[in-house]
């Protein structure tokens, strides 16, 4: 998306608008379809708006699109032509940029324009399995299925997503206010219990000497260890957004221990939810994994995929693709299965199968260590109260030790 600067003349009356526009062409045609005449157009490159379409990119979350999605799919099997369909949905939309997308989606379906050509100008909104759907629904006569298809696939994929977010939530907030209170307790604590201590002349346990060298350090370098930290925390998340980054987290997630299991279920529930998808609203079984590919974010299981879909394309069946694979990254469950839907030609039914039981599956397992975290979390609790309590109690021991 660019945001262009323009005039033009409507109704014999010349006016000037800024909006966003995938690229001249869109804006071309948006003005063609409600009868103006371009008179200039220039892309505005400000800092201004990188940081329009920075907003513009985070503004419109994947709920919203969810919510198009089924609310144009009723609005079309009520026999609502797609234009006025949009028409109704840019006035119920309450967020800004939703608007100016369907407004330009709008126009260049009014300029002769396909549904999908329209939303394929958005990818960062509109991914290509949202597209493909859509396409494959204009070209069948089913759009309004396509789009129910499309809208339940994405929120299952939401709601799985949200499971596995929802399960981590609860030890990171436990840990970070298990950091905050140490930090709050060797600057403020520890000082003043350090003061009594220089009263006994005594010589302080090791313990001891550690936990006040810690506090000492953190009072006295406190906005360098803050800053130093916000740095690590600055270089991690970049570092995840980097190819080297992103692989060696896909290589952490399949081999780490407890969630390296979850990590293969959670793709194998998020392929067959999607080849079911795609397949159901007649898009090729190629192009299908070709797409699928592009949803799953692990690139061990694109590249799998990908090699999947060139054996396809010669002839080979797709669960005899996965089952030979030596990576054994999809459970033998999954090619089992497909083996049965390719027999039987019931392809969608056995994909749906399979993402119902690893959905399912996750969704125990979710609960199952949000149960097994919460008492590891409590020992661990238990351990650094229990080793702060011992270093600052043992200066008492050695003093009673010292008047004996």
């Amino acid at each position: 998306m660019s945001l262009y600067k323009y005039k033009y003349i409507k109704d014999g009356v010349e006016q000037e608008e800024t909006k966003d526009f995938a690229d001249k062409a869109a804006l071309y045609t948006a003005l063609r379809a409600s009868g103006s005449s371009i008179i200039s157009a220039e892309e505005v490159t400000s800092v201004k708006t990188g940081l329009k379409i920075f907003s513009f990119r985070k503004k419109i979350k994947s709920q919203e699109v969810i919510t198009f999605a089924k609310n144009l799919a009723v609005m079309i099997d009520a026999g609502l032509a797609i234009s006025r369909a949009l028409s109704i949905l840019i006035k119920q939309s309450r967020n800004k940029k939703l608007i100016v997308v369907l407004e330009n989606v709008n126009a260049s379906i009014n300029g002769g324009e396909t549904l999908s050509k329209s939303l394929e100008a958005y990818p960062d909104i509109f991914s290509s399995l949202f597209v493909s759907m859509v396409k494959a629904g204009e070209e069948s006569g089913k759009l309004s299925y396509s789009l129910k298809i499309v809208a339940d696939q994405l929120e299952k994929s939401q709601n799985l997503s949200k499971k596995i977010k929802g399960a981590m939530i609860y030890p990171a907030v436990i840990i970070s206010v298990m950091l905050i209170i140490g930090v709050i307790a060797m600057v403020y604590m520890v000082p003043t219990l350090t003061e009594t201590f220089k009263g006994l002349n005594i010589q302080l346990p090791l313990p001891t000497r550690i936990i006040i060298a810690i506090s000492d350090f953190l009072r006295i370098n406190f906005i360098l260890t803050i800053g130093s930290v916000l740095v690590l925390v600055f270089g991690f998340i970049s570092g995840l957004k980097t190819q080297r980054g992103k692989d060696i987290l896909d290589y952490l997630t399949l081999h780490a221990p407890m969630i390296k299991g979850m990590a293969k279920e959670v793709n194998a529930a998020r392929t067959a939810r999607t080849l079911s998808s795609l397949i159901s609203s007649g898009v090729g079984i190629v192009s299908s994994i070709g797409i699928t590919s592009e949803v799953i974010q692990n690139h061990y299981f694109k590249n799998l995929l990908n090699e999947a879909a060139k054996q396809v394309e010669t002839g080979e069946l797709l669960s005899v693709s996965l089952s030979n694979s030596k990576s054994n990254l999809y459970p033998i469950f999954v090619s089992e299965m497909l083996s049965v839907g390719e027999e039987t030609g019931k392809m969608t039914e056995m994909l749906d199968n399979i993402a119902t039981y690893y959905e399912t599956e996750l969704d125990q397992k979710t609960k199952d260590l949000s149960t097994i975290i919460e008492p590891v979390l409590m020992v661990l609790i238990g351990i650094a109260v229990g080793v702060f309590a011992v270093a600052m109690m043992l200066p008492t021991y050695s003093l009673v030790d010292a008047i004996q």
